[in-house]
């Protein structure tokens, strides 16, 4: 159970910071000054926002925040503070991949 709690700690750490990153709100900024157009400039913007070290210092303090939590003695504090919020990241982003690939298999066919 300890790898669940360590793997999940490191996804939702990662989409978080990519969320709430400095390099999130450029992404979309950015789509109107640059050639490409829609997910090639977000993807382009999320790309360019890994690199950042703002990007990973976010994620450690995420990761570490979760990891912490995932230890907590306190089972209503645990299930508040860890697994709530990673569940909930992970099955957002995971709904999210999974409608923008239903609309790419849509838009490929017509």
């Amino acid at each position: 159970m300890n790898y669940v709690k360590g793997i999940l700690s490191g996804l939702a750490a990662i989409i978080l910071a990519e969320c709430v990153g400095p390099g999130s709100w450029l992404a979309f900024r950015g789509i109107s000054k640059e050639k490409a157009t829609g997910i090639a400039a977000i993807a382009g913007g999320f790309a360019a926002n890994s690199f950042s070290p703002v990007f990973w210092i976010l994620a450690i303090l995420f990761f570490t925040s979760f990891f912490v939590a995932s230890r907590l003695g306190n089972k209503f504090l645990r299930i508040f503070l860890f697994w709530i919020p990673t569940l909930m990241l992970s099955a957002f982003s995971l709904a999210i991949v999974a409608l923008l690939t239903y609309i790419f298999m849509l838009a490929r066919h017509h």
